[in-house]
This record gives C-alpha cells, sequence and structure tokens, in this order.
C-alpha cells in the first residue's frame, strides 16, 4: 500500500482560467493555489476529496496520478500540460480544495456533503460530453470533455477554473441547505446556479496574476523593464470594469460550443441594471433568472472595487499602479466571496428568496464587521440589488443595519436549557424549540426537525473574533388540497380534490457565545407565501397526472438544468445571426 506524502501546507499549478486565456509570452496562463497540508494517496486523493479517473464512455479506468509532496509541474509550460491526463487531475483536486478551503473559513467550520461520506470523487474525464455536474446519489462531480468546433482538439471541461469551481459550489450548497433543490419558488429554483456562478468568478480574483493579466492588455503600450506599469482611473470605471473577461464563466467552453454573448457560458456582469428584469417572461427560467442575482453581486463588487481604487487618491484623471489595482480588486472580490457564503447561515433552510439572501449578507457582514464605513460594502450591496429590483426581506425596526435581520425577542425562556449541549446537540435544540414554540412561531400539529447544529468561530479583516453556533429546523404538514382553505391557503386551480400537498416551513437559529439566541430567521409554516408557492408549483406541472416528485436529488438534475442552459444559449446565437 503506499504511503502518503503529507507537508503541512501545499502550492499546486493550475489552469488559471481556461485554455483560451494566455500569459504574456502567448502560453496557456498557470496560476497557483496554497492549500492546507494533507496526507495524499495516489489519485491524487486527500480526506475531503477523491480523485477517481474512470471515463464512462469508454468504460475505461486510467490508473491513478501518483500522489507526491511536491508540485511536479511547477516548471513545465502550460501547452504541454493542458495535454497531461495526469495534470488533468491534479488541477481537479487543487481547484475544488480551494474552493472546500474559502467555504471552510468563510463558514469558521468544517463545511459537509449532503451524501453520507466524508469525501467527495470527482471524474476529470467522465464522459464524452460537453457538459458538467454534480450528482448527490452518486457523490460525485463529473466533468465531460468533447471535440473542438474544428475537430482539431479536445476540449476539457476540467481545465476550467470557473467550471470546477461552479460544480464544487453545487455540492457544498447541497450540504449546507439540502432542502433548497425542492421545488419551491423561481427564486429558489435559479439560486442554485445564481450562487455558483458569484463563487466561481469572485474565486478567479485570488489569482492575483491572471488579474493582473487581463489588466495589462488595457494599458496604451508596452513600459519599461525599469517602469512601474500604471494604469488611468478613467479605464476603471464599474462600466468597463464589467466588460472583463474575467467577470465571463467557462468562456473556452462558450465559443466552443457556438454560444452567444461573446462566447462564453455566462456574461452576467454585462447585464445592465433594470429593476424589471424578475417579472420579464425571459427571465422566469431558472438559469436566466440566476443571472440576475449574479449581476446583483457582481455589480456590488465592481462598485466596491471602484471606492478602493479612488481611495488610492489623486484626482479622476490620475493613473495608479497596476499592481495596486490588482491588489484592491483581490481584496474586494475576497471579502464578498466570504461575505456570499458567509449568508448561507443566515439564510432560511427553505423556500429561499432573493431578498432573504440579501437581508442574509447584510446580517453576516454587519455581525462580522460592524463598522462599514470604510468602503461602504453593505451600502454598496443594498444599492445594488435595488438597481436590479431585489428589495431585502428585512423590515425591522431592532436590526443593526438597514435590510438586516431583526434581533430575536428578548421574552425567550432559557430554564432547563445546557449550554454545551445547545452547541451541538439537536435534541438539546429541539427542547428550546418546544419550550419556546409560541414566540418562535412554531406549529404545534407539525412534524418538526432539527437538522444540523454546527458551532462556528468566524474571523474578520479586522481580527475581530466571532463565536456562533447554528442550528437549522424544519417543519412540515401534508394535507388534501380540499383542506388547504382550512389553513388559510387558497387551493390554485388545476389541483385535485385529493392530491397530497406538503406545507413546510423552518428556521435558521443563530445563538451567540454564551447561549443566547441572536436572530431566528425562518418562513412559517402557513401562510400567504404558500399561496405563490402552491401556484408556480401547479403551472410548472408539479401536480399534473403522472407526476413523481423527487426524492432527494437525482443524479442528473444539475446536467439536465446546463444541458438546457445551452441549448437556449445556442438559440439565441442562431437568432441573433
Amino acid at each position: 500500500m503506499p504511503q502518503p506524502t503529507h507537508p503541512r501546507s501545499r502550492s499546486l499549478t493550475i489552469v488559471a482560467q481556461d485554455p483560451s486565456v494566455l500569459g504574456a509570452d502567448g502560453d496557456v496562463l498557470l496560476s497557483r493555489v496554497d492549500l492546507p497540508g494533507e496526507p495524499l494517496l495516489d489519485g491524487p486523493s486527500g480526506h475531503r476529496v477523491q480523485i477517481v479517473d474512470f471515463d464512462a464512455t469508454k468504460a475505461l479506468y486510467y490508473p491513478p496520478t501518483k500522489a507526491s509532496a511536491e508540485d511536479l509541474y511547477a516548471a513545465r509550460a502550460g501547452s504541454e500540460l493542458i495535454r497531461e491526463r495526469d495534470f488533468h487531475a491534479q488541477n481537479v483536486y487543487a481547484i475544488v480544495m480551494s474552493v472546500v478551503s474559502r467555504f471552510e473559513f468563510a463558514l469558521g467550520r468544517r463545511a459537509g456533503w449532503a451524501f453520507p461520506s466524508h469525501q467527495i470523487q470527482a471524474m476529470p474525464h467522465a464522459f464524452a460530453d460537453a457538459n458538467a455536474f454534480y450528482s448527490r446519489r452518486d457523490h460525485g462531480l463529473f466533468f465531460g470533455y468533447f471535440s473542438s468546433a474544428d475537430r482539431k482538439s479536445t476540449v476539457y471541461s476540467c481545465l476550467s477554473h470557473d467550471v470546477i469551481a461552479h460544480e464544487t459550489t453545487h455540492a457544498l450548497l447541497d450540504g449546507l441547505r439540502p432542502r433548497y433543490t425542492d421545488p419551491s419558488s423561481p427564486d429558489q429554483a435559479a439560486f442554485h446556479e445564481g450562487f455558483s456562478d458569484i463563487v466561481a468568478i469572485l474565486s478567479v480574483f485570488s489569482l492575483k496574476d491572471v488579474v493582473r493579466r487581463v489588466l495589462s492588455a488595457k494599458l496604451p503600450a508596452p513600459r519599461g523593464a525599469d517602469m512601474v506599469e500604471r494604469i488611468s482611473k478613467r479605464e476603471l470605471t464599474p462600466e468597463k470594469l464589467a466588460a472583463l473577461s474575467l467577470l465571463c464563466l467557462a468562456e473556452q467552453m462558450g465559443k466552443e460550443m457556438g454560444i452567444a454573448r461573446g462566447g462564453a457560458l455566462r456574461a452576467s456582469a454585462t447585464l445592465a441594471p433594470s429593476k424589471s428584469w424578475l417579472s420579464s417572461r425571459e427571465f422566469s427560467q431558472p438559469h436566466r433568472r440566476g443571472e440576475v442575482l449574479v449581476a446583483a453581486v457582481l455589480h456590488a463588487f465592481l462598485l466596491v472595487w471602484r471606492r478602493r481604487i479612488i481611495g488610492l487618491g489623486g484626482s479622476e484623471t490620475d493613473s495608479v499602479s497596476l499592481d495596486r489595482v490588482v491588489e484592491e480588486g483581490a481584496a474586494a472580490a475576497a471579502r464578498l466571496l466570504s461575505t456570499a457564503i458567509r449568508a448561507l447561515d443566515y439564510s432560511p433552510p427553505v423556500d429561499l428568496q432573493f431578498g432573504d439572501f440579501l437581508s442574509a449578507m447584510l446580517t453576516g457582514e454587519g455581525e462580522v464587521l460592524p463598522d462599514d464605513r470604510g468602503f461602504s460594502y453593505r451600502s454598496e450591496l443594498l444599492r445594488a440589488f435595488r438597481e436590479y429590483g431585489i428589495e431585502p426581506t428585512a423590515r425591522g425596526r431592532h436590526a443593526l443595519s438597514e435590510g438586516a435581520w431583526s434581533r430575536a425577542p428578548r421574552s425567550l425562556q432559557y430554564a432547563g436549557t445546557h449550554f454545551e449541549s445547545l452547541q451541538r446537540d439537536p435534541d438539546e435544540v429541539f427542547r428550546f424549540l418546544w419550550q419556546n414554540r409560541d414566540d418562535l412561531g412554531l406549529e404545534d400539529e407539525a412534524f418538526t426537525k432539527v437538522q444540523s447544529v454546527r458551532p462556528c468561530v468566524r474571523v474578520g479583516e479586522d481580527g475581530f473574533v466571532l463565536r456562533e453556533t447554528v442550528a437549522e429546523y424544519v417543519q412540515h404538514l401534508e394535507i388534501r388540497a380540499d383542506d388547504l382553505s382550512k389553513f388559510g391557503v387558497r387551493k390554485p386551480a388545476g389541483i385535485g380534490a385529493d392530491q397530497q400537498v406538503e406545507l413546510f416551513g423552518g428556521g435558521c437559529l443563530i445563538f451567540d457565545e454564551f447561549g443566547r439566541l441572536k436572530y431566528h430567521i425562518s418562513k412559517k409554516l402557513l401562510g400567504d407565501r404558500h399561496n405563490a408557492r402552491l401556484r408556480y408549483l401547479a403551472e410548472s406541472g408539479h401536480f399534473a397526472k403522472g407526476f413523481k416528485p423527487r426524492q432527494g436529488l437525482a443524479p442528473r438534475t444539475f446536467a439536465s438544468l446546463h444541458r438546457r442552459r445551452a441549448l437556449d444559449l445556442r438559440t439565441q446565437a442562431r437568432e441573433a445571426w
């Protein structure tokens, strides 16, 4: 049996964005990511990620890549590496692990999977198809490959930083919020895709050499080796920054598949602000609707980046050091990425709306970094979302800032609750819920289950340490459609009287370091929201004769969604032509 290698830390070579992005020397641009050290077995395989190189199309299992304590590809040319199967395996392992590390840093704890395993399997050459997807049932990430448009080369999705980060985010989000895949609303259906895009795009900005390469192309002329490269502030407006290729996803795959919008699979940053997008028919489809969420976050990112650039001093017409611009962009992206990931802990566990996510970001950001005077992250988030027609759900008078969730009531009872157990024991959290069910708005007759209890230690940019415990619970009732009126819910047209209908709710409990409840972020079991939800499900065919509700997450749920997106974009390209 091979002995694992175990360095204290590890830095691995990856393809910076995808093979279509070239460096100054005209070769494929590479980068390096720093990862926590861990003992690796051949594959490479570690405690969170296992690379399994099986090709289902060819029914072929490739020998695992040899594990090494060193980066074997550090001095190699990118044009050579993209042709080597062993490097493909390292590229996938390194990017998946970098995304996992980002989640765990933002959350302040380990991030688990939605399936009963500690490790996720990733297949770099899973099948011959222009697709990639995550499957809960198969415990894995699957990356396809296909022939280029000219039939002279093969395009590998496992060489796209964007694609790998996107699929990894699907898996991590599914582990944190397993009910976000349930049929519920247009926003929740779109959230998985939109959130995964946000993580993929902002993750690229951690690679400073990639950002520098793209910005260097905007310089008016080559500079001497002894001169510091500078760029005019006029070239760094939010509108011009929005056109950067860094803010597009999967450019190589998009170009080879004949996709519209400049060749990228998605270019949400170029979606101009409008409060009418979400009410338009075009953005009723999940993969298009998710782009509005992405556009709002990226718009906020560009506003903050611009604000940081202006903060460097000088007038609007001055030039600034390219290195400083890159540093400011990376810092803004890293903070907003952590804010977006951390917001999952402050989001309701069911029936998510875009406004809920905005309130969650504002609340989490305010908890970790209460002072917003520096670069106004919360103000810019609120402004950007509103320009895309997304208002925060929270309207409470007892919030730390506008749009944030209100604090929990002070009238709650803690007698008999044990602080130590409250940090890890679902039964102890259920006791707290049961004891305070009236004040927390729970329904006595519903089935109630505490899904998880997670202690967290979060660290802000200023070194401020925040200790919290996050617990999630769900409630649900199954009733006949004919009985909906008894619960204050209208029966949508097209649903039979005998149709079984599930009403569900749930909440997220945020306890402070002393075991006192700070926030109760919930969707009540009963309420008007079910009218819109059931109407949406009826119009989507959920209650049609012969329809079978999905149990868990089908293996190709995301595969079908990604394929639908690509087909729709091909249609747009043909119509534009």
